[in-house]
């Protein structure tokens, strides 16, 4: 049985570094402050502050109930609305794609860092596979993520209906957590992804041809 360990080192950082980008991606999904909204009125949103998430819109109010505390009053956000852009329907899909294509990749690179430790054979086929679905899985989340980005940059609109209580332009926008911590997720993926993709497998196990 061939020892094969020192020669995975740079791989199981990957492995660590994978895992942390498909968590941080989960995190992405579930985050609402994407895009940040400054309003003008403040007769509802009373903080100033509302959030457009890939799933939901939330702001803070108090006028809402009549009080002085304030409540976080959400409104989900549907892929088959009308009013829906573009950027979100893509990113209520692409990230969720992400989510499997990032399952699907630590698993096959966890597979392949077993068999280094055992000595066993598809080691190369376990790391590539793994490495190219991670590569995948950056690249599924960085799409929707840039795309908001550029959303933010240049201020659209979104054409809220009336039950949302939020207006249909914003005095300003910026870039929430979700689309830095997208961004931060996808380099770590890609990254992780090509570290794979480079490891070669000792001469003692390459086939030999006669």
């Amino acid at each position: 049985m061939p020892y094969l360990v020192h020669t995975a080192h740079a791989q199981l950082v990957a492995l660590w570094l994978g895992t942390v980008g498909w968590t941080l991606v989960i995190v992405t999904v579930g985050l609402v402050e994407w895009r940040v909204w400054e309003v003008s009125d403040l007769s509802v949103i009373t903080s100033g502050l509302a959030w457009v998430g890939i799933w939901r819109v939330c702001f803070y109010s108090h006028a809402l109930i009549l009080s002085d505390n304030q409540i976080m009053f959400c409104q989900r956000i549907h892929l088959s609305e009308s009013f829906t852009p573009p950027e979100i329907v893509a990113a209520q899909v692409l990230m969720i794609v992400a989510l499997f294509l990032g399952l699907a990749g630590n698993a096959s690179v966890v597979y392949g860092l077993r068999n280094v430790y055992f000595g066993l054979n598809k080691i190369r086929l376990a790391f590539a596979s793994g490495g190219v679905l991670l590569i995948l899985t950056g690249a599924s989340a960085l799409v929707p993520v840039c795309w908001n980005l550029s959303s933010v940059v240049n201020n659209q609109t979104i054409l809220f209906p009336a039950e949302f209580r939020m207006p249909s332009a914003p005095v300003n926008q910026s870039i929430g957590p979700g689309i830095i911590m997208g961004i931060f997720a996808s380099v770590l993926l890609v990254f992780s992804g090509l570290v794979f993709l480079s490891y070669r497998a000792p001469v003692m196990l390459e086939p030999k041809y006669y």
